[in-house]
């Protein structure tokens, strides 16, 4: 059977999708081009694109995979983000997602980001539900597909030791938390809010803890392992906690924390989390040193490892090496 068609009807699935348009004056960012959070919003739209029209059913947003943010993309250029199923589990697909932008004049375009993004198909009542099985039909799709299985096993390690740490509590780390309510502005199709826009709060957040404990502008380049533990509802209290946890040879590692829950209520949940790594720039937009940070509580202690240790398991993923902004010296 082809792999492309459903058991129930001959039309083929797509199983690509790429949207195409302009960076506009309201996507510049703080960094004087175009955010990261705001090109992760696109990410999330490209791949939701993608595994919705191979699904045939709403997805949403498990996971978002390690990103480089290889070069920014800057208002007035064409920008074109493709999203490509890569492999299908029972309900989920792993889209493979690349950001290039380049000059609307000439045509050329040059990558700026990549990532694989991880959709689950819901039924009407929120529930996962079975999509097309995935098989490749040419070598590079097989090797596509091989790229996205070799990644599951770290993936895997990282959400195991994820779940093993203890709430995070007080620590003496540069920290900055954001506190508001999720506007109806912020809904997707499903009714809860976008994933894209949890993003941009997160980078945002990122940015300000950043740019506070190096006091420079300072530009994201990194994020890792975004996971979306469960939807954010309109109406929401939202807290979006950013703190530094490790210092690299020129990265600053923010631990970012997304929580959310009835405002009426006590408790907030946690929706989402991930690690950003920012560098600092001087007015040329060179990336420059930041001064080393030393945990000192037992707390900030904790954390420094966890992120030693999440840097030393994505190193062993097959033809990873980290960039030098990530590394100690």
């Amino acid at each position: 059977m082809d792999s492309t068609k459903t058991p129930s009807s001959t039309v083929p699935r797509r199983y690509t999708e790429t949207l195409r348009f302009l960076a506009a004056p309201t996507d510049l960012g703080h960094s004087g081009t175009v955010d990261a959070g705001r090109v992760l919003e696109w990410v999330d739209k490209a791949a939701f694109a993608a595994a919705t029209a191979w699904a045939g059913a709403y997805c949403v947003t498990a996971y978002v995979g390690n990103i480089h943010f290889r070069y920014p993309v800057q208002v007035g250029e064409m920008v074109e983000v493709t999203g490509t199923v890569l492999h299908t589990g029972r309900s989920s697909m792993h889209v493979s997602t690349v950001v290039r932008s380049g000059d609307p004049k000439s045509g050329k375009f040059e990558e700026r980001a990549r990532c694989l993004v991880i959709f689950v198909a819901v039924d009407d009542d929120g529930k996962a539900t079975p999509v097309p099985t995935f098989t490749p039909q040419t070598l590079e799709q097989e090797l596509a597909q091989q790229y996205a299985l070799d990644r599951i096993p770290i993936r895997d390690e990282i959400t195991d030791l994820l779940a093993a740490q203890s709430p995070a509590v007080e620590g003496e780390a540069e920290r900055v938390i954001l506190r508001f309510l999720a506007s109806p502005t912020d809904v997707n199709w499903g009714g809860k809010v976008h994933g894209g826009i949890v993003m941009e709060w997160m980078d945002e957040a990122a940015y300000l803890c950043a740019t506070r404990y190096c006091g420079k502008d300072t530009v994201a380049v990194f994020s890792g392992g975004i996971r979306f533990l469960q939807p954010l509802h309109i109406g929401d209290m939202v807290e979006v906690d950013a703190r530094l946890v490790y210092t690299g040879n020129k990265g600053m590692h923010i631990w970012v924390e997304v929580r959310s829950g009835d405002p009426k209520g006590q408790e907030l949940a946690v929706t989402t989390n991930c690690i950003t790594v920012m560098v600092a720039r001087d007015d040329e937009g060179t990336s420059i040193p930041i001064p080393a940070w030393e945990p000192v509580t037992d707390e900030d202690k904790r954390l420094w490892q966890l992120a030693r240790d999440m840097l030393e398991i994505r190193g062993r993923a097959p033809g990873n090496r980290l960039p030098n902004h990530m590394l100690e010296d």
